[in-house]
């Protein structure tokens, strides 16, 4: 909308008008997240709506950096007890043992790490005993989710 509410003419009848233009145009027919209802329609009111929201969406993260890779390690053996295969378990593992070594070779700011690397043997062994399945039935093969 780049025209100038011409003088004289009532500020409500040009927006209805600018309004009216537009959709015949079609300009909000896809538009995302038409039809649907608004995220936080039935969210308390909250003062800072907009400042949660801005910190979602650049990704700030409000834990310090060793909090928050004790957190990412906690979510870690979360989806390896979820994981369908042993593949998966250990590429899980490998991604956060190779962070945790990297942090304990130059340890992040904040309150200290205490976290060592997980040994995967172990952890693959504790999701076979879990899933009730000896060592010959966990599919390592090349087309294993």
């Amino acid at each position: 909308m780049t025209e100038r509410k011409p003088p004289g003419v009532d500020f409500e009848s040009w927006v209805d008008r600018q309004i009216r233009e537009a959709t015949a145009r079609g300009d909000f027919s896809d538009l995302e997240g038409f039809g649907k209802p608004l995220p936080s329609l039935d969210a308390p009111y909250d003062e800072t709506w907009w400042i949660r929201q801005k910190v979602h969406r650049e990704g700030f993260a409000a834990l310090p950096p060793s909090l928050a890779l004790r957190k990412e390690a906690e979510d870690a053996m979360e989806e390896v007890r979820e994981a369908r295969s042993e593949r998966r378990v250990r590429e899980i593992l490998t991604a956060v043992n190779d962070k945790i070594a990297a942090a304990l070779r130059m340890p992040p700011p904040g309150p200290p790490l205490r976290l060592a690397p997980f040994d995967v043997d172990e952890v693959v062994a504790t999701w076979r005993a879990a899933r009730g399945s000896g060592s010959g039935s966990a599919d390592t093969g090349p087309n294993a989710p």
